[in-house]
């Protein structure tokens, strides 16, 4: 935030305007996208905000050229963001896999609504799930993460570019349509209090860079077109100078490399919330919108002696498998509402073995969970 936006630190407004003030904040300076409901407003606060900060805002053909634009001007130096819904998120894959693997640094912001096809434009979902993860071909690294309120819609905006900039990797900011359109109140950080990350940059002169190198930490450092490092970048399968290649150990070498350095690293990737879980003996595991109501829902069900904690996922993928395993010791059961047909629940279960049940609550008529539904499951199992 600029020293003028500081001084007013608490503001009403909604998740997609928290999602842009959050990309200002973390020195966003590209954005390229295509108007659709439900994420339009991301793009009007950015066309006429971004501007005024030195930034470049532009409104492209479609969301493929946008994508295309995003990795473009992150090449050239710029942290850079798109974002969309439903149809123009499928549109994006095919260079989401180009971005992953020519180790770009960018943000998708995809607000979430009701498909398959132009499904429920203004209706909200959260069935997108498993495209964030799977949608482009390949075995690919991907990082996705997911707000439940507008001001962590802030925050985890901000989290998002850090999060690509460290890795050298897309990074997805999935919210759904009750996130995006909800107002509630937000005390934003002082701009002192932002954490801002950089992109690491080589110590070696022009002629000894390789950028794609297997460093140790397993992300090459990485510098910006125009700075007098010359190299190439496709999204063929390359040695660690950035060139085509057809030998199997250097194809193995990078793509190992592409996805290990998410994993070896996912203690700084994976991030959840817990509420009232030390002593619980129903989980509920939830994210997005409908942690909200998952989240009222153990209120109520302590209101009736029910002894149910909240566990809620702020990083969808990589997935927390290990972290839910571990909380599942003194659990009679999971339940995993979500507005989808069971997407995470499947994760859950697959974590979980058989060592308890996991309970499913779903719903896709584009309506919220209902915490009474919630609770209702909950006394059910009890």
């Amino acid at each position: 935030m600029s020293e003028k936006d500081s001084t007013n630190r608490v503001q009403v407004l909604s998740g997609n305007e928290a999602c842009a003030m959050g990309a200002l904040a973390a020195d966003m300076r590209f954005y390229a996208g295509y108007p659709i409901t439900p994420s339009s407003e991301i793009a009007e606060v950015l066309s006429l905000e971004l501007p005024k900060t030195g930034g470049v805002f532009i409104q492209m053909e479609d969301e493929i050229a946008s994508m295309g634009a995003i990795i473009g001007a992150s090449l050239a130096g710029s942290k850079s963001m798109t974002a969309t819904s439903g149809p123009g998120f499928s549109l994006m894959q095919e260079n989401i896999g180009y971005a992953s693997m020519a180790e770009v640094p960018c943000v998708i912001v995809n607000v979430m609504r009701g498909g398959p096809s132009t499904g429920l434009p203004t209706m909200p979902a959260q069935a997108d799930v498993m495209q964030a993860r799977w949608g482009t071909h390949g075995d690919h690294p991907i990082i996705a993460i997911a707000p439940y309120s507008v001001g962590e819609t802030f925050d985890l905006t901000i989290r998002a570019f850090n999060l690509a900039e460290k890795f050298r990797t897309p990074v997805i900011l999935l919210m759904d349509e009750i996130l995006g359109h909800v107002n509630e109140k937000v005390v934003f950080p002082r701009s002192e209090e932002i954490q801002v990350v950089k992109r690491n940059r080589p110590g070696v002169a022009p002629q000894n860079y390789l950028p794609y190198a297997n460093t140790e930490s397993g992300v090459p450092p990485m510098v910006s077109f125009g700075e007098g490092y010359r190299y190439h970048v496709t999204g063929l399968a390359h040695d660690e100078t950035g060139f085509p290649t057809n030998k199997a150990q250097d194809i193995e070498r990078l793509l190992l490399r592409l996805n290990n350095k998410l994993e070896r690293n996912r203690d700084q990737i994976i991030d959840y919330a817990t509420d009232q879980f030390e002593d619980a003996e129903i989980g509920i595991l939830s994210y997005g919108s409908s942690a909200r109501s998952a989240r009222h829902a153990v209120f109520l069900a302590r209101q009736k002696g029910i002894k149910a904690g909240l566990f809620r996922l702020k990083t969808i993928w990589p997935f927390a498998g290990q972290e839910i395993a571990d909380h599942t010791a003194r659990l009679k059961a999971w339940v995993v509402p979500e507005m989808n047909l069971g997407q995470i629940a499947h994760e859950v279960e697959w974590a979980v073995g058989r060592s308890v049940p996991v309970h499913r609550i779903n719903r896709v008529d584009g309506n919220p969970i209902n915490p009474l539904e919630i609770l209702a499951k909950i006394e059910e199992i009890c």
